[in-house]
């Protein structure tokens, strides 16, 4: 016990505590002892003994043991806490009280009274350095064993109550607010070296590792005694922790109080060894030989130390945790007389050390590392470069540990070293060592290797002694030994924003949308009394007309303007001074205030004129707008058949803007964004997809606002923050764009987009400890999910092969990912049929589509795509995705969370990130120069139309996955831009000719179909564009087969498909000049002429055709109003 507390003054606290905290007594009281007859039933009279950091704080009197196995003690001791002293705030964080129970035997006559110790119990004492001034606790009583082989069990069979109090907290406010605990365990060291074996002299396996404090002071932290064990049974889980201290006897209270480790998932480790490859590996180790100390060790750090702990850190991540075997001297050996004996037993060899990456504890919120790490041979040059320590720990602790004398340690060496006469047992680990190799060869370089770095001993060794010492260490290496080790901290030394913060400052930034105004049945009401009024005011007025002027317009017809006008004035003559215009205006003046505060919820007065004007200017249209739905009602003779309402859904909205997009038509593609947007203001995809767009062409601020409407939304939409942390880098905004990728981190902390996006914003702003830890916790996250996967292969098959679709993933609404792509819609899916009819049934037809243009809200549905069913999109998932290679027949997701960020990165146009994840998608020891990497380059080449460039990574694409379809897709659009159609061509038959479809083939039927139609392969075009209106019907696809069906002359079917092109896009002006030539060829004079004015309207760029229409009517004598 009084070599344990020796430590005490190496980890001492600073010296300035000693002037801001005074010495501060202890108070330890032990009221009663519980269940003693459980331990032992005879006992009659016990007293208890209290001791703490290896002193005797006193003896309770002796007290006899009630029937029911209760003492009663009632004994109150004491200890003082002081910075210098030997109890500091240290030993109060690792040292508990031990109370041991003893039993007084019946003394014979004229022999001295005989005690025994009958239990122990612990008290620890951590409370105190948590703010506590008292506590009280019940400590299990744990049998003591009255021989060293006696086996206890490990429960407790009694119990000490027991109060511990201060007068003061034993820490002032700012030591206890800035101040921290820091506690180490170190569990077991596996797959440990052959040489390692139970028999022969008695060993000693520890290990050590020095904390920093202030100032230039290190705290040693030392693991003593651990054991070897054998292969067999794993440890268990859960399993107590240990006191590393060796005053307790009873084996039960060894174990810490409600402390406990509790191993978990290797994936979820921060150290080596966590990767799926090791997991056998791991298992196995864990059942062989090992060496366990199962041991926590504490210190406390005032909030200087805390400072210095962070510097440290940040200076150097790798801390160095060395292990050593050394041997035990006998008790024979022990004596002054052969000191130079128990110098030759205590050399220590097998030093080793583990290299534990402390980075992890400057991340925010981060308050412990867990995991395996590798142990080396402890080689100094090594050891300093890596963690710039320039001295083993054993050193220091060498009269700690009992080591050879002063002069007998050799600093340069890699193991602490005594004598150069080998000893018996170095002897027996020197056959192990050599046993199992082939040649001196291999000796002989080790040696050469072990001196390499050794340049200046203190004292000239002999080769014999230091081969064996470089061997026995290098055996670490050989045999792949690892420690497994937890360092935690009671606070985190760099606080995390609390999500309550993270929410404030995002509402800062962007408020939340209102909520739309209630729309309740009263104002319903409000606007139906409205027309009544306006109804019956109609009529009123319309019978004070007839009074005056009879009823003529039946009777005689249309009436000229003059003749109108004299009958309004006289009219308006009439009601004035009747007064009915003042009746009728008061009528109407009720049912305007009802629907005032019905509809409008205005019930009080106005803050600003400005206010009060727009407001009447609203009212004004509104009640305009209602009078003249009142009048339609009233002097409709008889009701019309409305005409069939086509409003087109958001996916077809969402389609036309990519198709125009691609087509390079901007001010066409952000109209229908608008429109997306105006059909649903509350839809946040909408407001996302637009936002896209604008960061295509670089309208940052813009997108901006489209983020942040999208995020007002919902302020806990993930992909709206997230973007909304892009687009605030793109515009230098940092501190902004950190709280949206921290606020979506600490949302969706199972998002592996949303950390990888932060580790490459933390990358950015050089925060590279921040970026790691990002990294590290995405690279988990898809580790889980890909085993996960992999553990239910039936059910990808199940899905018949269908991409998995990240839920991080920004993309427009649609059926689902199984649905939307091209390749599950099926290839001999049959077309709809198009209606047949005659001639008038074709003129109704042809009328009704005019009337669709003529009241733009209004138009003919599609009669074969969007009738029955939703479309299916060939790109509403992803513009990009890399196809599988053949073999697997499975479209598989991305492997690296580079290209998981980069997936969903280039769906809204985020090319500053893509190059960002694309680089460390190169470095990736998953990734690397992949089909899946250069494809998403490529892809950011041809946005930026920088061609050269893109065909070097489609080379490149191609020569690692010939038979991607997206490869040859992707060439295909390259070729196409550069107009080179013949080569275009061939890429986009191949493309077609896979079994698996590329994600994008809508465009690829587009673009294939248009050069067949400038080939004059008409049959093949009209057959490639059906397959894009099966998959996903727009303007251009009907455009596409309308014109393949009037070059094959099928007027009919020609005229059916630009019809329902039509019905999408009225303002296409090249539907409207195909639709004219096939009105001149049918002899429609009325029709051809309406279509050819449209055709002019619209703005024709065609030339050829608008040359093929003249042409037509020259030679036709119709068709143009200006012949």
């Amino acid at each position: 016990a009084g070599k344990e507390s020796s430590a005490s003054p190496a980890a001492s606290p600073l010296p300035s505590e000693s002037q801001l905290t005074p010495i501060k007594p202890v108070q330890i009281t032990v009221l009663k002892a519980q269940d003693l007859k459980t331990i032992k039933s005879d006992v009659s009279v016990t007293l208890v003994r209290v001791e703490y950091n290896g002193a005797i704080l006193g003896d309770s009197s002796k007290t006899d043991v009630l029937p029911n196995g209760t003492v009663n003690y009632n004994f109150m001791t004491s200890f003082e806490c002081s910075p210098n002293g030997p109890n500091s705030l240290d030993d109060i964080a690792q040292k508990p009280v031990v109370l041991t129970v003893i039993e007084v035997l019946q003394k014979e006559k004229r022999q001295k009274e005989n005690t025994v110790p009958l239990g122990q119990a612990v008290v620890d004492l951590l409370p105190l350095l948590q703010g506590q001034c008292s506590f009280k606790v019940s400590a299990p009583l744990y049998a003591v064993p009255t021989t060293p082989l006696e086996s206890l069990q490990p429960e407790g069979k009694g119990g000490l109550e027991v109060t511990v109090c201060t007068k003061e907290p034993l820490l002032s406010a700012t030591q206890l607010s800035n101040g921290n605990l820091l506690s180490v365990t170190l569990e077991a060291a596996y797959s440990v070296p052959k040489a390692f074996a139970p028999t022969g002299p008695l060993q000693n396996y520890m290990a050590c590792l020095q904390v920093p404090a202030a100032g230039e002071k290190e705290l040693p932290l030392l693991f003593k005694n651990g054991i070897l064990k054998l292969a067999g049974e794993k440890e268990p889980l859960p399993r107590p922790k240990k006191w590393p201290h060796a005053n307790i006897m009873a084996p039960g209270a060894l174990s810490i109080p409600n402390s406990f480790i509790v191993g978990g998932p290797y994936e979820d480790e921060d150290g080596e060894l966590n990767k799926r490859e090791d997991r056998e590996f791991r298992i196995q180790a864990e059942s062989m030989k090992r060496i366990v100390w199962d041991m926590e060790r504490r210190c406390y750090l005032d909030p200087a130390a805390v400072v210095v702990l962070q510097k440290r850190i940040a200076e150097c991540r790798y801390w160095p945790v060395e292990v050593c075997r050394m041997s035990v001297a006998s008790p024979s050996k022990g004596k002054t007389s052969k000191a130079d004996k128990g110098d030759e037993d205590k050399q220590i060899f097998f030093h080793g050390v583990a290299y534990v990456n402390m980075v992890p504890l400057l991340c925010p919120g981060v308050k412990q590392i867990r995991g395996a790490f590798r142990v080396f041979t402890y080689q100094d040059s090594e050891v300093f470069e890596k963690t710039r320590s320039q001295h083993s720990v054993f050193r220091d602790l060498r009269s700690q540990l009992g080591l050879t004398k002063e002069g007998l340690w050799t600093p340069g060496i890699s193991t602490s070293l005594s004598r150069a006469v080998p000893s018996k047992t170095q002897k027996e680990d020197k056959e192990k060592i050599t046993k199992d190799k082939d040649s001196n060869r291999k000796v002989r370089s080790r040696e050469a290797y072990c001196n390499m770095p050794f340049i200046m001993p203190v004292v000239a060794l002999d080769s014999t002694t230091l081969r064996k010492q470089c061997l026995s260490s290098q055996q670490y290496v050989d045999a792949g030994t690892f420690l497994v080790m937890e360092i935690k901290l009671d606070k985190a030394l760099v606080q995390k924003r609390l999500r309550e913060e993270l929410t404030r400052r995002v509402k800062q930034m962007i408020p939340p949308r209102p909520p739309l105004p209630p729309r309740t049945e009263g104002a319903k009401k409000a606007v139906e009394d409205y027309h009544n009024h306006v109804t019956s005011i109609a009529v009123a007025i319309l019978s004070e007309y007839q009074e005056l002027f009879g009823k003529q317009l039946s009777d005689r017809g249309a009436i000229d303007h003059q003749t109108l006008q004299e009958q309004k004035r006289q009219l308006n003559f009439k009601l004035n001074t009747s007064g009915k215009y003042f009746a009728f205006k008061e009528q109407l003046k009720y049912a305007v205030v009802k629907i005032v505060r019905e509809k409008y919820l205005k019930t009080t007065a106005f803050e600003t004129q400005e206010q009060f004007q727009a407001f009447l200017s609203e009212l004004y249209v509104y009640l305009v707008d209602q009078m003249h739905v009142a009048l339609n009602q009233v002097l409709s003779e008889e009701v019309a058949s409305p005409a069939p309402q086509f409003r087109m859904t958001e996916e077809q909205l969402w389609l036309f803007a990519r198709e125009a997009e691609v087509n390079k038509d901007y001010k066409l593609a952000s109209l229908y964004h608008q429109q997306r947007v105006a059909q649903d203001r509350r839809n946040i995809q909408s407001w996302l997809d637009y936002g896209a767009f604008c960061l295509l062409i670089e309208e940052t601020t813009k997108a901006q606002e489209c983020f942040q409407q999208a995020l007002s939304l919902d302020p806990h939409h993930i992909q709206s923050l997230l973007l909304c942390g892009v687009v605030a880098v793109v515009l230098q905004h940092y501190e902004d764009a950190e709280i949206f990728f921290e606020y979506a981190c600490c949302l969706e902390p199972s998002s592996i987009v949303a950390w990888t996006l932060s580790g490459l914003f933390y990358e950015l702003q050089n925060n590279n400890i921040q970026a790691e830890m990002a990294f590290r916790e995405a690279k988990k996250l898809l580790q889980a999910q890909l085993t996960k996967e992999r553990s239910i292969p039936e059910a990808a098959e199940g899905e018949g092969g269908e991409k998995h679709i990240s839920a991080a993933c920004v993309r427009s609404p649609s059926p689902g990912p199984e649905k939307c792509l091209p390749g599950n819609a099926g290839q001999n899916q049959e077309v709809p049929e198009h209606q047949q009819g005659g001639g008038s049934e074709q003129c109704g037809s042809f009328y009704t589509m005019l009337l669709g243009f003529l009241c733009p809200h209004q138009g003919l549905s599609p009669r074969s795509c969007f009738r029955n069913k939703k479309p299916t999109l060939g790109l509403m998932e992803t513009l990009f995705l890399a196809a599988p290679s053949p073999v697997s027949g499975l479209s598989q997701p991305p492997r690296t969370i580079f290209m998981k960020a980069v997936e969903f990165l280039m769906k809204v146009n985020a090319i500053q990130f893509v190059h960002m994840a694309l680089a460390h998608e190169l470095l990736s020891p998953q990734g690397g120069p992949s089909c899946a990497y250069y494809l998403a380059l490529a892809q950011t080449y041809l946005l930026k139309e920088d061609f050269s460039k893109c065909e070097e990574c489609l080379c490149e694409a191609i020569r690692i996955d010939y038979v991607n379809p997206n490869v040859w897709a992707q060439k295909g659009h390259l070729c196409y831009l550069k107009r080179d159609f013949g080569e275009a061509k061939e890429c986009y038959e191949r493309t077609i000719s896979f079994v698996e479809d590329a994600a994008d083939m809508h465009f690829v039927y587009l673009r294939l179909g248009s050069i067949y139609l400038e080939e004059k392969e008409y049959g093949r075009a009209k057959q490639t564009y059906l397959l894009a209106c099966k998959n996903s019907a727009s303007c251009l696809t009907w455009l596409g087969v309308g014109i393949a069906c009037y070059r094959l002359e099928e007027m009919t079917d020609a005229e059916d498909a630009l019809s329902e092109a039509n019905a999408l896009n009225n303002t296409n002006a090249e539907v409207w000049g195909y639709l004219a030539l096939i009105c001149l060829q049918g002899g429609r004079r009325l029709e051809a002429e309406q279509c050819y004015k449209y055709t002019l309207k619209l703005g024709l760029r065609n030339s050829a055709l608008l040359r093929e229409i003249r042409a037509a009517q020259q030679r036709l004598g119709f068709g143009d109003p200006s012949l």
